[in-house]
């Protein structure tokens, strides 16, 4: 019984090293996949609601909601867009799903919604998308789920309905109606000169800093390249967005009159910050800075109160 009691006094201190040892393993696997899957996008709705989504999510709600911006369409369209995106896909370019659906929506090309390599661009599929929507008598004011299901012929018709709250908070976020309602968090990305030194030489107002003006003119400019590829995207997705306009320094400008779009444009500018480089982006008088993401939009001192400027910066 001795040897016994002995025997069970030797094997504890052997089960807590290995104990130890799994914790310790446990702990730094966690900080493994919390280091690696750092980066998100967070959207701030007025009612209190947070949505929170990884960059390749968030690009793609963005594409969605400037695509509409580009026909001219209202937020419940893109309403309607996300929480079918959401549903279908969870906001990611799918190459497989049932039979042959793909993409953000699902779309069959089978079905006649296009090739397989524009169904998988999220541009084109949001733009079919929308084609199908506006030809649903009143959409506008059919429950979601309804004019989801008229676009799409689902076989569970009533799971649109579940994503609509979620949907309707991105919406008006990513319409500009909620002005700096939502910050990506980035890794990866050197600081921009903009968080070095302020842009005016040291008085702390960005060259092309801004205020919630009513109606000025908004510009957004972009280094580096002198803006083309970050131009390009812009002009592919917004559409309706003036045309650019060349600054001295190497940049680019956009006039933008309304505050909305301003913000529509630079929470865009922010979900895309990695695939355009994007280094800062300035906006009513805030800053959002690739290098200092996990501070979201701060202010910037003595920045204009009468103007609407958006500036990105490219690393």
């Amino acid at each position: 019984m001795a040897a016994r009691r002995q025997g069970r006094r030797r094997l504890w201190p052997a089960v807590i090293g290995v104990g130890v040892v799994l914790a310790l393993v446990g702990y730094l696997a966690v900080r493994f996949i919390r280091s690696a899957t750092s980066d998100d996008c967070t959207a701030h709705g007025t009612d209190g609601t947070t949505v929170t989504l990884d960059p390749d999510q968030a690009s793609h709600a963005a594409t969605i909601a400037a695509v509409a911006h580009a026909r001219g369409l209202p937020q419940r369209a893109v309403t309607i867009a996300l929480a079918t995106a959401i549903q279908e896909s969870k906001l990611r370019d799918l190459s497989y799903g049932d039979r042959d659906s793909l993409g953000l929506f699902q779309q069959r090309p089978s079905e006649g919604w296009g090739s397989p390599a524009q169904i998988r661009d999220p541009v084109y599929a949001s733009g079919k998308f929308f084609d199908a929507l506006v030809k649903v008598p009143d959409y506008v004011d059919l429950p979601v789920t309804v004019a989801a299901q008229d676009v799409q012929h689902s076989g569970y018709p009533g799971a649109y309905a579940s994503h609509e709250a979620m949907a309707a908070t991105l919406a008006g976020v990513l319409t500009g109606q909620d002005g700096p309602a939502l910050t990506c968090t980035v890794s990866g990305m050197g600081r921009s000169h903009a968080d070095a030194a302020p842009a005016d030489g040291g008085n702390g107002t960005d060259d092309a800093g801004a205020g919630r003006g009513s109606g000025g003119a908004g510009v957004v400019h972009v280094g580096g390249d002198g803006g083309g590829g970050v131009a390009a995207a812009v002009r592919r997705e917004f559409g309706r967005v003036p045309a650019a306009v060349p600054t001295t320094g190497g940049g680019v400008s956009y006039p933008v009159s309304e505050t909305a779009t301003g913000w529509s444009l630079a929470l865009w500018l922010v979900c895309h910050a990695g695939a355009l480089h994007a280094a800062s982006v300035t906006f009513d008088g805030r800053r959002w800075s690739s290098g200092a993401s996990d501070h979201g939009w701060t202010h910037i001192p003595h920045a204009p109160a009468d103007s609407s400027t958006v500036v990105v910066r490219v690393s």
